[in-house]
């Protein structure tokens, strides 16, 4: 699903409750109507809404209400409190290995016992030069901050948005467990980065890194 604006999620909000009017909407929200028009404009044009009847009333689509009534059904069940957003991108020499990356990259997240996936939308397939690429959109719950470390180092998101809570408690203990894996990954990914170059290209990497 697109990123909505915050007018666009209370409009979304309201529809859930059935099709209304755009005065109906102006008076709910209370916003100029002259924005409104503009926000549904947009909706429409994402294929969030649809217009009916008359007077005009706009109303969710039948796939955009189902799938809130999933994550509905599913945040009943989810004990986990932080809540993302994230893009994992994947790019690969060939169409058929991306699409196969994606379906396993995919898979991988919802068999994580530590992550609750909300929505997990593949995008188009675009050639770039001589890759392929695309990227996974995932909205989803994490159990905690250990949690978080191995999905940023684990799937690499080239973007992440907390969705909520807006103030997260951490403790001492749960704070060094997740360093402590930070720090194993780190040097992992060092030391295998430091195998695939020669000394010179490690030099200049270094340097690079020190701004030197």
């Amino acid at each position: 699903m697109a990123q909505l604006s915050e007018t666009q999620k209370q409009i979304s909000r309201l529809l859930m409750q059935g099709p209304k009017t755009a005065e109906e909407i102006a008076g709910s929200i209370s916003m100029p109507y002259s924005k409104l028009m503009e926000e549904l404009k947009e909706m429409l044009r994402l294929e969030l809404i649809k217009k009916e009847g008359f007077p005009t009333k706009y109303g969710l689509k039948k796939e955009i209400v189902e799938k809130v009534q999933e994550r509905k059904r599913i945040e009943e069940k989810d004990f986990f409190k932080i809540r993302l957003s994230c893009i994992i991108e994947v790019q690969a020499i060939e169409e058929e290995l991306l699409k196969k990356s994606l379906k396993e990259i995919e898979e991988m997240l919802r068999h994580e016992k530590i992550f609750t996936i909300y929505d997990c939308r593949q995008a188009e397939i675009v050639k770039e030069g001589e890759y392929y690429s695309s990227f996974l959109e995932v909205n989803l719950s994490v159990r905690d901050f250990k949690a978080m470390v191995r999905l940023m180092f684990y799937y690499a998101p080239i973007t992440i948005e907390v969705l909520k809570p807006e103030k997260i408690e951490l403790y001492a203990g749960d704070l060094q467990e997740a360093l402590v894996d930070m720090a194993g990954l780190v040097h992992a990914y060092a030391d295998q980065i430091t195998k695939l170059m020669n000394r010179k290209e490690l030099e200049q990497f270094n340097n690079s890194l020190y701004g030197k």
